[in-house]
């Protein structure tokens, strides 16, 4: 998933929590420079809202990540071409206690499975780096 925790009070608003929050898990000083935007919010599985904040961090290869071994287990990337290739793309179809079912992406092939909110807030980024591609 993505870095991202609860809005504490001395948090302005969504872009500074995920700002403080990615500063937290992973070591990574954001600038409110580097932030495009805030997708729209999304309910997770237990009731809270999530609010995604995108930036462009530059080049991967350039960030030196410090990761806290309490939130963070391990780190990974997917390169935007990983993303957009069809065989990596799927969808998962879920079925609720009451019957109510559901379709969600996933993204397959890479080092890790990735579904649920990371997999919905990845294609929301997606429709909107590269419209018509994906």
């Amino acid at each position: 998933s993505f870095p991202g925790g609860r809005r504490d009070p001395a948090d302005g608003d969504a872009v500074a929590t995920a700002l403080r929050e990615t500063r937290e898990e992973l070591g990574v000083a954001v600038a409110a420079t580097s932030v495009w935007g805030q997708l729209r919010t999304l309910p997770d599985r237990h009731g809270m809202t999530v609010a995604p904040v995108v930036a462009n961090l530059g080049p991967l290869e350039a960030l030196t990540l410090n990761p806290n071994p309490d939130e963070v287990e391990e780190v990974f990337t997917l390169p935007l071409v990983h993303l957009l290739c069809e065989e990596n793309q799927g969808y998962t179809h879920f079925r609720t206690a009451s019957g109510y079912g559901y379709t969600l992406p996933v993204f397959l092939n890479g080092p890790h499975k990735v579904w649920g909110l990371t997999a919905i807030v990845t294609e929301l980024t997606l429709e909107l780096l590269v419209p018509g591609r994906y």
